[in-house]
């Protein structure tokens, strides 16, 4: 890996704790108003007011544009929905059943960061799409089984991209998982799948005081993003 890997010792993990909880409370206020009728930008208000009270800070908000002259990211939540894979906008919305809603968030809290996203119906959907979040679901949950079993990120990657392969839906491959720690984005980068390009010196190896977000992102097409 031709990055430098920030290994985080029992004792830093720990402290990463508060910021992951929050995050995950974050995301508990954000699903009980993943409703029908609602808009994304009122989740995005109510995820905010929630970082307020305990003073945490939003790690989304003003977030630099990569494209120059561009905005800065305007919420303390990526709102994506139906065929928006990741970084949507909050604002006017209005979630509609049938919908599919995806938010992520993050927060730093006593210098420690903390980063995840859920994917939630809206009301009733139909099943293909149903089958699709539960197959997501189930990739995660593998790639959170396997860490500790295998010797390098690449084993559990390919495994990963296999399962969806074999659900009948495709991996995308413009957007990566990352470290996490005192910085929301820290090496490694962690891919879904494993490149025909593969180079070992991508890869890195599953030791104690790695950190990462692991973030499946699956289609139910082309695994191509416009």
């Amino acid at each position: 890996m031709s990055e430098i890997l920030n290994l985080k010792s029992p004792r830093e993990i720990n402290l990463m704790r508060p910021a992951g909880l929050v995050v995950w409370q974050a995301l508990q206020i954000a699903s009980k108003l993943a409703v029908p009728g609602n808009t994304t930008g009122e989740i995005d208000v109510a995820v905010r007011d929630y970082y307020e009270q305990l003073d945490a800070e939003p790690l989304f908000l003003k977030y630099p544009n990569s494209t120059l002259g561009k905005a800065a990211f305007p919420g303390v939540t990526c709102t994506s929905v139906n065929q928006q894979v990741v970084h949507g906008i909050p604002g006017d919305r209005v979630l509609r059943e049938g919908d599919v809603l995806s938010i992520d968030t993050g927060c730093r809290i006593h210098n420690w960061c903390g980063d995840s996203a859920v994917t939630l119906p809206i009301g009733e959907i139909d099943p293909e799409t149903q089958r699709l979040l539960d197959v997501t679901a189930e990739t995660l949950q593998m790639a959170i089984d396997l860490t500790p079993q295998k010797q390098k990120w690449s084993e559990v990657a390919a495994e990963m991209q296999a399962f969806v392969k074999d659900a009948g839906f495709s991996t995308v491959e413009n957007f990566v998982g990352h470290g996490i720690g005192q910085n929301m984005h820290e090496p490694p980068q962690v891919p879904n799948y494993r490149s025909k390009n593969f180079q070992p010196k991508d890869d890195f190896d599953l030791e104690p005081g790695i950190v990462i977000a692991v973030e499946p992102m699956v289609n139910l097409g082309t695994k191509r993003v416009i």
